[in-house]
């Protein structure tokens, strides 16, 4: 009876210095050493890829932003602040979605066929918004000049990234908005597109959050 109340006394006390061995390790050291080596070596990307304005983070180089007016009464969504270049259309998964406005509770496509007749007006009503918005009093858009990406929005719905037609096509309405001559905010354009990534992934990308920190920055020395 001594011996196996002994023995199971010892095997407790085993299996508590094993708990307590890797609790110390897998919870505490481990997590350490990580955290250790992804601030060291890949700091930009171990914080969120943040980007920064005026000293403060003001959003990540990898998720979209809206550009929007304060919501007026009896509106459902804001209409966008035009003085600003806009990203992507941001109803991913459908206008009643919790995934409208860039919200990150969760992130996905709309999932509806090429011929679904709501996703078909979803692009009319974008491309003849983008014909509107950025058509001004000596620049005209034609239908034919809207890009893809300026009338659907990204598989997850929340892509920072708009293509240098887009950028290029709000270039007039953002200048006269912000009374700007049309040459410098195509520069900033210019100075704002990406390659593709090592030459031939992906494509040729404009950050919508940095080129707009640009804009402001601009517009203060004005």
């Amino acid at each position: 009876m001594n011996n196996s109340v002994t023995n199971t006394a010892r095997l407790l006390g085993a299996g508590l210095r094993a708990l307590l061995v890797l609790t110390l390790v897998t919870g505490v050291i481990y997590p350490l050493a990580v955290t250790g080596i992804a601030q060291g070596l890949f700091n930009d990307k171990a914080n969120g890829s943040e980007i920064k304005a005026d000293g403060k983070v003001v959003g990540s180089s990898l998720i979209g932003q809206s550009y929007n007016l304060p919501l007026k009464k009896g509106e459902e969504t804001p209409e966008p602040d035009l003085k600003w270049f806009q990203g992507r259309p941001q109803n991913g998964l459908g206008t009643n979605s919790v995934n409208t406005q860039y919200k990150l509770i969760l992130s996905g496509a709309t999932n509806r066929s090429g011929d679904n007749e709501e996703l078909i007006q979803w692009v009319k009503d974008a491309k003849a918004a983008v014909v509107k918005d950025n058509s001004t009093a000596d620049y005209k858009v034609k239908a034919s000049d809207v890009p893809a990406d300026a009338v659907t929005s990204s598989g997850s719905g929340l892509d920072p990234n708009i293509s240098p037609a887009y950028a290029d096509l709000q270039v007039h309405r953002v200048a006269e908005k912000n009374g700007l001559p049309a040459a410098e905010v195509r520069r900033l354009v210019e100075d704002h597109t990406e390659g593709r990534t090592l030459g031939f992934m992906g494509e040729p990308r404009v950050n919508v959050l940095e080129l707009n920190i640009a804009l402001k920055e601009l517009l203060a020395k004005s």
